[in-house]
């Protein structure tokens, strides 16, 4: 290399910074269970809590700031005979969640993966998420799909999908230079009242009529059928999801940090 253009190159490298810096990111999965809140279920945390996992992408901004693609696939579950919230509706459902959220997350020590003086950090997440869902209940040995059976009266007036605030905290931990776990626990805060199919009044006048459907069963499986007037549910209130788990990523870069030393090769 000729020396002028060797001096020129230096003194552009004490005077500016000529550094790519390698971008730290996290991918892995998780593991864990997921549980509703609603109206089989107003107010136990951790309730029927069923088996969900996902994957994770994370793009770490610095040691305290992060944000994550999150996908996420879980069950909830509830019923009226085991949570005793009311007894004599003896409503139940399940449903399959599928979840798409982009997550952020602020550190409160500076830690990343590998650190030697930072090992674990608590953290605070919070985000927006897309999930499905297609509540069932069982009827004759089977789970029917309710959204379709018109529990409450003429068509059903939700989708099957929507959206959800989510907010939660949990605990990193460093287990070397590549691999991090994650204890966690997030709430979903959803815009739906009807994960469960349950949010407005029965339309079923028993007394009137002369052949039940599975329709009707499934509206009011009750041993005492309620009036139509009678709400199934409270419309004021929309439900709630959640995941608790653990999650294991590992660290990698993109693009690598180029130095002055490079030009003098």
């Amino acid at each position: 290399m000729p020396k002028r253009f060797l001096i020129i190159i230096t003194g552009l490298c004490l005077f500016t910074t000529i550094k790519l810096d390698a971008q730290e990111m996290d991918f892995g999965g998780m593991a864990g269970g997921t549980y509703y809140m609603g109206e089989l279920n107003p107010g136990k945390q951790f309730f029927m809590t069923r088996p969900a996992f996902g994957g994770l992408l994370r793009y770490n901004f610095d040691s305290r700031w992060a944000a994550r693609l999150n996908v996420l696939f879980g069950r909830v579950a509830g019923d009226d005979a085991v949570s005793k919230a009311n007894e004599l509706r003896n409503l139940r459902f399940r449903s399959a969640i599928t979840e798409i959220s982009i997550i952020g997350e602020f550190n409160f020590l500076d830690y990343f993966t590998g650190s030697q003086v930072n090992f674990f950090s608590p953290y605070l997440m919070g985000g927006l998420g897309y999930f499905t869902f297609n509540p069932k209940a069982p009827y004759g040995g089977e789970y029917l799909e309710l959204f379709d059976k018109n529990t409450e009266g003429g068509k059903s007036d939700y989708k099957l999908y929507g959206a959800a605030a989510i907010f939660g905290f949990g605990i990193k931990y460093s287990v070397n230079s590549k691999i991090g776990l994650a204890l966690e626990w997030g709430m979903r805060k959803t815009f739906t009242d009807y994960l469960d199919d349950i949010s407005q009044q029965y339309y079923i006048d028993f007394n009137t009529v002369t052949t039940i459907t599975e329709e009707e069963i499934l509206s009011d499986p009750s041993v005492k059928p309620h009036s139509p007037d009678q709400y199934r549910g409270n419309p004021d209130n929309n439900d709630w999801y959640s995941f608790a788990g653990l999650t294991i990523s590992y660290r990698f870069r993109l693009g690598e940090k180029t130095t002055c030393q490079e030009f003098e090769k």
